[in-house]
């Protein structure tokens, strides 16, 4: 396995960049579609009539809540142990994290009902790390507006497509909601085996990779507190922007199937048709900032790219509201806009920003913060909706957002764009730092190799 390992590597290493490029892209967007297996499916399941604990909380709420506690405090936890994870441990804790899931799913298929909230909320804890381990393999390239988009367009595809899997897992072995979470993980663990794999094969950034989009090397304490010291009024715009958006974004993907319920919509292949649908013009829009070599153009390209989705949000929900279009195609306007303004931060967004301001880390760690923050802020607003306004149907509550989000939401990112745009960054590297980059295998630096590995 281990001659095997370098011969890829090797490979890799002297490919021409397109082929390099698809392998990465598909390594990452297999990987991180396949940790939506462990997940989303139970989000496909109802559990009509429930409570949690006799509460005005439904049963399904409690699931979605616990869950993305655990995910949160993962994510919090991720902002230190990802930010700092060495290339030779990132595979073993992403396959460590996933197996974990998985038993928690066990937990959850054969605990007492009251008890499953717990099982949830492990699942989460194990699974919120997986993001980022996974961009650390990407990051850094000059292909890495490609590649991360690629990888981040199976936030749109997977969500859909295993929600998708488990209702047909219930069909066709007439599977409890409780086992089916299980079982899906189950069917989904060899592809998640192999996919980590292929990506760990991935060599380091080379010496060209690093003078385009600056080294990116773990950061301990005092580079985290130094980062945020610089950049603190851009960042805090961005993460405000970024907080409503997770929220919105998490409401549509765990009530997806409630939403077009509302409008008369049960088709069990909906979902996945029209997140495949949502997925191909945000792609191809995140693609085209690979295009884009100037950093500083590049990170206004994600600004534009931003605002248009916020716009979008409140120009579909505007025709809604006069008729002009139906409720499948508001649902699916609205997976546009939020995607177009949501995938950014997971991708090009933070990439670029280190590359413009030159400083030496990781993209993972202003990730991390943002993502905490967002998640955050995912909790306070569904169980608003159930507590707050528990009067008010779903459809009603996400149009209102869909308007607030496009008004503030766009205002927000305006004030973050002109902080990080209006001043000429000079190089920021942390003179203390003298590591060479890192390798993803058990090869020599890349910088000790051949300088002509694509990227």
């Amino acid at each position: 396995m281990g001659e095997k390992r370098r011969r890829v590597s090797d490979w890799l290493t002297t490919a021409p960049p397109v082929a390099f490029a698809l392998y990465a892209m598909l390594a990452g967007f297999a990987t991180y579609f396949c940790m939506y297996a462990y997940r989303k499916p139970f989000a496909a399941a109802k559990f009509e009539g429930l409570k949690f604990l006799g509460t005005q909380v439904n049963l399904k709420t409690a699931f979605i809540v616990s869950q993305i506690v655990g995910y949160t405090l993962s994510k919090y936890v991720g902002i230190k142990v990802v930010s700092e994870a060495t290339a030779n441990r990132r595979a073993a804790m992403l396959v460590a994290m996933i197996l974990f899931a998985e038993l928690a799913l066990l937990a959850f298929a054969v605990l007492p009902e009251d008890w499953k909230v717990m099982a949830i909320f492990c699942n989460g804890l194990a699974l919120g790390m997986v993001f980022g381990l996974v961009v650390w393999y990407l990051e850094g390239r000059r292909s890495s507006d490609l590649l991360l988009t690629g990888m981040s367009c199976s936030l749109i595809v997977a969500s859909g497509s295993v929600k998708a899997a488990g209702l047909y897992l219930m069909g066709w072995f007439a599977l409890s909601e409780w086992w089916m979470p299980f079982i899906t993980g189950l069917v989904f663990l060899p592809f998640l085996l192999a996919s980590t794999w292929l990506l760990n094969q991935l060599p380091a950034p080379n010496a060209d990779d690093i003078a385009a989009r600056t080294l990116r090397a773990p950061m301990d304490g005092t580079q985290r507190l130094r980062f945020i010291r610089q950049f603190f009024t851009g960042l805090f715009l961005l993460i405000a922007v970024y907080l409503f958006l997770t929220a919105y974004r998490d409401f549509r993907d765990n009530y997806q199937v409630d939403l077009y319920a509302e409008f008369g919509y049960t088709n069990k292949d909906l979902i996945f048709w029209s997140e495949l649908g949502v997925a191909i013009p945000v792609m191809l829009a995140m693609a085209t900032l690979n295009l884009v070599k100037d950093n500083r153009l590049g990170l206004l390209g994600a600004y534009v790219i931003m605002a248009a989705g916020l716009i979008l949000m409140g120009g579909g929900t505007l025709l809604l509201d006069l008729g002009s279009i139906s409720g499948f195609w508001w649902i699916a306007l609205m997976g546009i806009g939020v995607f177009l303004a949501y995938v950014p931060y997971n991708t090009v967004l933070f990439d670029r920003l280190i590359a413009t301001t030159r400083f030496s880390g990781t993209a993972v760690f202003a990730i991390y913060v943002a993502d905490a923050v967002g998640y955050t802020g995912s909790i306070g607003v569904t169980l608003y909706k159930d507590l707050g306004q528990s009067d008010m149907s779903r459809v009603g509550f996400f149009r209102i957002c869909s308007y607030f989000l496009c008004i503030v939401g766009t205002l927000l990112l305006l004030g973050s764009c002109w902080f990080f745009l209006s001043k000429r960054w000079t190089e920021n590297a942390n003179p203390s730092f003298s590591g060479e980059p890192e390798t993803f295998s058990d090869e020599p630096p890349a910088s000790a190799g051949p300088t002509k590995q694509p990227s």
